[in-house]
């Protein structure tokens, strides 16, 4: 009976290990079905997050190309302006310069005529002279009348 009753003892405590192992594979299994229904949204949140990362590094590249798509406009568009600007700056120059020698020229012609009107005013004091030496010689102006 000794035997019957270890047996039976050890048949419960089997029973009971059986138990508790069906109720941790039940809790296992609930939560590799839990670990499986998790991973599912995080692959779905990776694999969008994947997506959003593609879009956004596809925006900034065609924004960067359109960035150095002005840089290079820009460029060139200062270049022009540099180009014209020097082109300018020898404009005025050679205006200046143009300027300059009319004016010289104008100054010249002043001192040119300024002599002639020193020659004229000369000889016409050398004239009034003349008249007035002959008017003295004939007796002033009162033998006229």
């Amino acid at each position: 009976m000794a035997a019957s009753n270890n047996l039976e003892v050890r048949v419960t405590a089997l029973e009971t290990q059986v138990q508790e192992l069906t109720t941790r594979i039940r809790r296992i299994e609930q939560d590799a079905t839990a670990a499986r229904v998790l991973a599912g949204g995080v692959d779905r949140d990776v694999t969008e997050i994947r997506a959003e990362i593609q879009d956004f590094r596809q925006a900034t590249t065609a924004s960067f190309n359109t960035m150095r798509e002005d840089f290079t406009g820009l460029r060139k568009n200062f270049t022009h302006l540099r180009t014209d600007f020097i082109d300018l700056r020898v404009e005025v120059i050679d205006l200046r310069t143009e300027m300059n020698n009319r004016f010289a020229a104008v100054d010249n012609g002043f001192a040119e005529m300024r002599g002639k009107f020193d020659a004229t005013a000369a000889g016409l004091e050398q004239i009034a002279n003349l008249v007035n030496t002959l008017i003295d010689q004939q007796g002033g102006p009162a033998a006229d009348q």
